[in-house]
């Protein structure tokens, strides 16, 4: 055998065996500490479910899962945080939020094994590695926009055409839709994305909680056209609701982390769900539920998903997002 040939096998062989002997004292040190992992996250129940059980069964370690919309699940950690008794070992969930409370000092530096499977610009310094994409575009409901009559772009949004039919996640509530708002210059002119904001707002659309009541207004007919999550298209279409996406070329999108409070109650536990969360099979997963998952050739089972360019969104700091926030709800609810 070629002997560097030899070499380069051993040393993958080493770190295998390693890796492995690692995992195994980990997950052993995690059953000591009473075996499970609890969650909070902003990601689908169904989705985190489907990776729980996953890694239940590779693992032998259960879960616990709480989910709400972004800024509930930062204000319950934080709350409960400053109180001296986190409850939460591992949050699930987009990188403002993470990063306010990494200001916090609630963030444990974890570098998992697996992020050596991400390229070094996928890797944020304080929160890891970016586990998903939420990529956000314009859904409608095809039994009452016909395709020909759908919007073909953002701009479109705001056609008096449109005026009533629309629903969004409130932007004085909402993280990412703040996010979004804030980061439209990205995909258009400057003095372009002040004006759409303010067509926008005096669209006067309807105004929900997060992403997927948007999503579930349009399924169900009561709103034809939304602003949300373009994966609840295949999702909704799972489920048999009639909806497609509005094929944008460039779309915006915020970045989710998997980061360890460094109060955890059960840090191995919580190391360990970080690793599997990270690895292959879960990132599988979460392509199939629909996510846009962060790994090269895997995407969703949606048309065209391979095909959109994806932006990231502006990244604002507490400072920063309380600003937009008071801009937006000034715009949006006057």
């Amino acid at each position: 055998m070629n002997p560097i040939r030899a070499l380069v096998i051993l040393a993958f062989l080493g770190f295998t065996i390693h890796s492995y002997a690692q995992d195994a004292k980990l997950i052993e040190a995690a059953k000591k500490e009473g075996g499970k992992v609890v969650l909070y996250g902003s990601l689908e129940t169904t989705v985190v479910d489907a990776v729980i059980a996953a890694f239940r069964r590779k693992t032998g370690l259960n879960a616990e899962y709480w989910r709400a919309s972004a800024m509930s699940v930062m204000n319950r950690s934080m709350g409960e945080y400053r109180a001296g008794n986190p409850l939460f070992d591992v949050v699930l969930n987009n990188s403002d939020p993470l990063l306010i409370m990494a200001t916090e000092g609630m963030i444990a530096k974890y570098d998992s094994p697996t992020a050596a499977k991400y390229p070094k610009d996928e890797i944020d310094s304080r929160l890891g590695p970016i586990s998903r994409y939420g990529i956000v575009g314009v859904l409608y409901h095809k039994g009452l926009v016909k395709p020909e009559d759908a919007p073909k772009s953002i701009e479109d949004l705001v056609n008096p055409n449109y005026k009533g039919m629309l629903v969004m996640a409130d932007p004085t509530l909402h993280v990412t839709t703040i996010q979004w708002l804030a980061s439209l210059h990205r995909i258009m002119p400057k003095e372009k994305a002040g004006k759409f904001i303010r067509d926008l707002a005096a669209m006067k659309p309807t105004l929900v909680e997060s992403m997927l009541p948007v999503s579930e207004r349009v399924a169900t007919g009561e709103i034809p056209i939304g602003l949300t999550f373009i994966k609840y298209a295949y999702t909704a279409a799972k489920g048999g609701a009639p909806l497609d996406y509005v094929r944008i070329e460039k779309m915006l999108g915020d970045s989710h982390f998997a980061v360890l409070s460094n109060k955890a109650p059960h840090p191995n536990a919580g190391k360990a769900f970080i690793d599997y969360y990270l690895d292959d099979e879960s990132m599988k997963i979460l392509a199939q539920s629909g996510e846009f998952a962060n790994r090269k050739g895997i995407y969703p089972p949606l048309p065209g998903a391979d095909k959109i360019q994806y932006v990231q969104m502006e990244v604002l700091e507490a400072k920063a997002f309380e600003e937009k926030k008071k801009e937006f709800g000034k715009i949006f609810l006057r």
